[in-house]
C-alpha cells in the first residue's frame, strides 16, 4: 500500500465549517487509498463535526480505505472521549508532554 496522505485540519471542527470540511475531507479520501487527519490544531469541535468525523470514518470503511486521526488536541480528545467514540475511530490517542492533567 502506499504512504498514507496526510491532512492538518487547521480550523474549528463546528457547524460553522462543517459544509467546507466535509468536501475537504470526502475529496482527500477519493484521492487516497489512507487518509490520516491531523487535528492537532482543532481549539473546538461541536457535535457537527464530531458527525463530520463520524462520516469520514463510515465513508473510508465502506470505500476499503483506511482513515486514522494520528493527532488529536485536548479539545478533539475530550470530546471523544466524554462520547465514549474512541472504540470507534480506535485511533491511539498521544497526550502531548506539555499537556497537564
Amino acid at each position: 500500500m502506499s504512504n498514507p496522505t496526510r491532512l492538518a485540519i487547521l480550523e474549528e471542527l463546528t457547524i460553522y465549517h462543517a459544509m467546507d470540511q466535509k468536501q475537504q475531507l470526502l475529496d482527500a479520501l477519493a484521492n487516497s487509498q489512507a487518509l490520516e487527519l491531523d487535528l492537532s490544531q482543532v481549539a473546538e469541535i461541536d457535535t457537527a463535526g464530531l458527525q463530520l468525523l463520524i462520516l469520514a470514518k463510515r465513508e473510508a470503511g465502506q470505500q476499503s480505505k483506511e482513515l486514522s486521526i494520528v493527532a488529536h488536541s485536548p479539545a478533539v480528545r475530550q470530546t471523544i472521549d466524554f462520547c465514549n467514540l474512541a472504540a470507534f475511530f480506535g485511533d491511539p490517542v498521544v497526550i502531548s508532554a506539555h499537556e497537564h492533567a
